[in-house]
């Protein structure tokens, strides 16, 4: 598989095998894990809750409410979501557990069109949707009795790391935001990684999907993208192809609800997010204060330091040495997530 193809296939992060591969790679007993699993413990220190809320297009959003046991008064919160193409019982619980035991309210959601959540087709992106998640989520937040409406702030993973910056500038309820290994998707697709991608093959990318919209069409359902990560790990790919393969399709951070461990997304999915730049206006996310954490290793590091350079005070840029981008996933094995630090910022600027 080339570097190219690896590439194309990852700017979605698509996983699609067969029960056969899940066998190979996760193990017998992981083929047991039941549709509400999650990859972390729950802290004896929090109650979780599962919840729904409506998004302004309609859409019923399914989401985990984690509060702080005994908690008395109202709470500041938290609306967590991500990575890109993973379920709330994957990175985002592991967080919104983590912070509710260090006080807040908080939840994790999946975004539209994934996981519980509702929207037909399934498995489909949308900067603008996927932005307006966010901040259904913050209208939950702010009706809920136990939370301080005028204290809410959003953190982004990966892929939701760029949307929730996107929310922060539009939505000026929310008063601080954290990204943690900050994917920004529209760049991504529509410029491949490092801005690699030739006008050219830009074009030659929007035919293809655009074509594929008569079929999808004629066919009255959309066809679904092939597998972006490698059915095995050889040992040549890239060093992010394996750190991907290593958190989503061994028993690590493998969820069955989850695009990258056990689906695909759309073969259309990209064409709104190559159109339509999430980062156009990520000066007017001040004066909410912004937190950037990317791994030193990871590969994805340029998109938090390009959006900490484009964007207005006040912002922190924060380098987490060895850390690679799914190292911020779970803490990898040297917990690498910096809690204390997401914990001071949020009660310093709430």
């Amino acid at each position: 598989m080339s570097v190219r193809s690896i590439t194309l296939g990852l700017l979605l992060l698509v996983g699609q095998a067969s029960d056969n591969l899940y066998k190979k790679n996760l193990n017998d007993k992981e083929m047991t894990k039941s549709e509400d699993q999650y990859i972390f413990e729950l802290s004896d220190k929090v109650i979780r809750e599962s919840v729904t809320f409506k998004n302004r297009y309609g859409i019923t959003l399914a989401g985990d409410l984690y509060l702080p046991k005994d908690s008395t008064g109202k709470l500041a919160a938290l609306a967590i979501s991500g990575p890109f193409g993973a379920v709330k019982e994957q990175a985002s619980g592991l967080y919104a557990n983590e912070m509710a035991a260090r006080g807040f309210a908080v939840l994790a959601f999946d975004p539209s069109y994934t996981g519980e959540s509702g929207g037909e087709p399934r498995n489909v992106a949308s900067p603008d949707i996927n932005t307006e998640d966010f901040s259904a989520a913050v209208d939950f937040l702010g009706l809920h009795r136990q939370v301080d409406r005028e204290k809410i702030g959003i953190i982004g993973i990966c892929g939701f790391g760029g949307f929730a910056l996107n929310a922060t500038a539009a939505d000026k309820r929310v008063k601080a935001v954290a990204t943690t290994s900050m994917y920004d998707m529209s760049r991504v697709n529509a410029k491949g990684y490092f801005d690699s991608t030739t006008p050219e093959q830009r074009t030659a990318l929007l035919k293809q999907m655009s074509e594929q919209r008569w079929a999808d069409a004629e066919n009255g359902s959309p066809a679904m993208a092939p597998q972006g990560l490698p059915s095995e790990i050889k040992g040549d790919e890239p060093q992010f192809v394996k750190d991907y393969f290593d958190f989503y399709k061994t028993e690590r951070g493998f969820h069955p609800r989850s695009i990258n461990s056990n689906g695909a997304w759309t073969v259309t999915t990209p064409i709104s997010l190559m159109n339509m730049p999430i980062m156009t206006y990520i000066k007017e996310v001040s004066p909410s204060p912004m937190l950037l954490i990317a791994g030193s290793e990871a590969h994805s590091r340029y998109f938090s330091e390009d959006a900490y350079k484009a964007a207005a005070e006040p912002k922190e840029l924060v380098i987490i040495e060895g850390g690679v981008h799914t190292d911020l996933y779970d803490g990898g094995d040297k917990d690498y997530i910096p809690f204390d630090k997401l914990e001071a910022f949020f009660k310093s600027n709430l």
